[in-house]
């Protein structure tokens, strides 16, 4: 069995680097795949957006580039709907089909690389990119708003390309989570760049029901005896938090490299907010990786604060209880 709260692992921004493609649960898609709802036409035309948006690629010699022309300039396409639509669905499907060199990551990754590189080192690694793919776009504080600004400002007038998706429409990013107002020249600076597509629709892990309820000590006792012994990682729900708070959030795949599956026991509200936030990454980076996961104790609905769940951050807590839901679902056995 796997301790995850012995392990330290190591800062490497190069690692992280070469691992920039879609993650194991999202290897198999395509655009063939995507099954938008028909009640909500904007999921179909963002997969044709998307579609048509690869279809201005060309081969030059010595290299491809997007949208060829004189002084050649990256475009942008943005992704805006809610949690359970199936915009990172999208995101790899656009991965996959198109040419050249290309490179998908969460927007917080991202961030990390800048920081870790610094500007212009991380400029100049992306340069030769015909594309970028950004999962989850956010602005949470000013730090990474000016990076943002500065690092596509660098990159897509070179001619880069950049999709990205997000919960929140690119002129409205940051607002209720830090003074936006005094950034907003950065904030429409980004905005500009992008084509924006909307996409409506419920969520489709939920299936119109309510959250799933976390796992019987029967089921996680059958649940745990499926999987193999040598790579699986338990532990207390307490015990868990508190390490994470000790691991930088751009490691936690470090974390669980090597792990086949995950069993978090006696899950209980997190009234803290630093402490909710990297649980809401680690689930973000579980469900990414595709493990089993399975989690006995409070229901889902209980685990995060009322007040943390309707302010500046609550997509990102519902977008957490979303992909709980589906994990706990997978883990009990349900269609």
């Amino acid at each position: 069995m796997i301790d995850l709260t012995a392990r330290q692992p190591a800062s490497d921004p190069q690692a992280l680097i070469t691992a920039l493609t879609p993650s194991a649960r999202f290897e198999g898609v395509r655009f063939e795949t995507y099954r938008p709802n028909p009640d909500f036409p904007s999921q179909q035309e963002a997969r044709t957006s998307l579609q048509a948006f690869l279809k201005g690629a060309q081969v030059r010699p010595g290299g491809f580039r997007l949208f060829r022309r004189a002084k050649p300039e990256g475009r942008g396409l943005y992704l805006d709907g809610g949690f359970g639509v199936g915009k990172t669905h999208l995101l790899a499907s656009t991965y996959f089909a198109a040419q050249g060199t290309r490179a998908i990551m969460s927007f917080q990754d991202l961030m990390y690389i800048i920081g870790a590189l610094g500007m212009t080192r991380a400029v100049e690694t992306f340069r030769a990119h015909d594309l970028l793919l950004i999962d989850e776009f956010e602005l949470d504080d000013p730090g990474n708003t000016h990076m943002a600004n500065t690092f596509l400002g660098q990159l897509m007038p070179a001619g880069t390309s950049v999709v990205a998706t997000s919960n929140t429409e690119p002129g409205a990013l940051g607002q209720g989570r830090f003074n936006a107002s005094d950034f907003q020249r950065q904030i429409q600076g980004i905005a500009e760049r992008f084509e924006t597509h909307r996409l409506d629709g419920p969520d489709y892990r939920q299936r119109g029901t309510a959250p799933e309820d976390t796992l019987s000590g029967a089921d996680y006792a059958r649940w745990a005896g499926r999987q193999p012994p040598a790579t699986l990682a338990e532990l207390n729900h307490r015990d868990l938090n508190r390490h994470l708070l000790q691991v930088h959030p751009s490691r936690f795949a470090q974390l669980l490299s090597g792990v086949g599956a995950v069993g978090v026991r006696e899950l209980t509200p997190m009234p803290d907010q630093n402490v909710s936030l990297r649980f809401v990454h680690f689930i973000d980076k579980l469900y990414d990786l595709g493990l089993p996961a399975a989690f006995t104790g409070a229901p889902l609905g209980g685990l995060f604060s009322e007040t943390y769940r309707h302010g500046a951050y609550a997509k990102k807590y519902s977008r957490c209880l979303s992909r709980l839901s589906e994990m706990v679902r997978e883990g009990r056995g349900v269609e």
